[in-house]
């Protein structure tokens, strides 16, 4: 077994992501894991990442707040507001947003597959 404690969670940097702080709670710079990591962000006010696909399917809980999730896959595009307790997937491939467009901090969860060896 292998616990992170919330208070001593690592920061990381994500890409494209805006006014957002990131934690790594599993795997990675967190602790072992063979096949996946797990995160948590809080997207500020106005908060957001860009509309960027990825080959790893990604998984999103909202724990406090709202957030607005966009995805596009193949030309379709869809948008959703997430409340508390609402999770979505993006499927490998999908582009994805997170967007922040209230005047609340959102909390969200991650968790997704680590990169395949290159």
């Amino acid at each position: 077994m292998h616990v992170t404690r919330f208070d001593e969670a690592p920061t990381y940097e994500a890409p494209n992501h805006f006014d957002m702080r990131c934690l790594r709670l599993q795997g990675k710079e967190a602790g072992p894991s063979t096949q996946m990591w797990m995160g948590m962000s809080q997207l500020l006010p106005g908060g957001h990442t860009t509309l960027d696909g990825s080959p790893i399917e990604k998984l999103y809980l909202v724990l406090e707040g709202r957030l607005t999730v966009v995805g596009e896959l193949e030309g379709q595009r869809d948008e959703q507001e997430l409340g508390p307790y609402d999770s979505c997937r993006f499927a490998p491939g999908e582009k994805r947003q997170l967007v922040n467009r209230t005047n609340r901090p959102a909390l969200v969860a991650l968790v997704m597959a680590n990169a395949p060896p290159a």
